[in-house]
């Protein structure tokens, strides 16, 4: 199962609002935003690259998408440029965490009931954060 075909089902998790979506280009497409715009209504913010070959629509002129907005400002200030203007850069930052939780507390959960499984997150959750904060800089004024 894909992404996309399995987003419907992750969306049906969420019980609360959602004020942005950050994905991935493997989210990238029509089914996507629309799903999003129907469960959250309107006003949410979608973050999904488009793909470097990306393309216009066809009512791009009369009408834009969101999708076509990427597309544009992509093209007239850069991929960079376009991750600071939705929030895309905190992406990266979520991959980096899971990154490190993996290194450090391991690719699955170990316990095995439902219950020791959340307890083992909450344990690992808070040892990953003393780390960041072990390492995080300290500065202060001297003169």
């Amino acid at each position: 199962m894909g992404d996309p075909t399995a987003l419907s089902d992750l969306l049906e998790q969420v019980d609360g609002p959602v004020d942005l979506f950050l994905a991935d280009g493997a989210y990238d497409g029509n089914s996507t935003r629309d799903l999003l715009v129907e469960r959250f209504g309107v006003m949410i913010g979608i973050a999904i690259p488009p793909p470097k070959n990306a393309t216009l629509s066809q009512n791009a002129a009369p009408h834009p998408t969101a999708r076509d907005g990427a597309i544009a400002q992509i093209d007239g200030h850069g991929r960079m440029a376009w991750q600071k203007i939705p929030g895309y850069n905190q992406r990266s930052r979520g991959e980096t965490q899971m990154g490190r939780w993996k290194a450090v507390i391991g690719p699955k959960a170990k316990a095995r009931s439902f219950e020791s499984q959340k307890t083992e997150a909450k344990i690992g959750v808070q040892i990953l954060n003393r780390m960041t904060e072990l390492c995080r800089p300290i500065f202060e004024r001297t003169a």
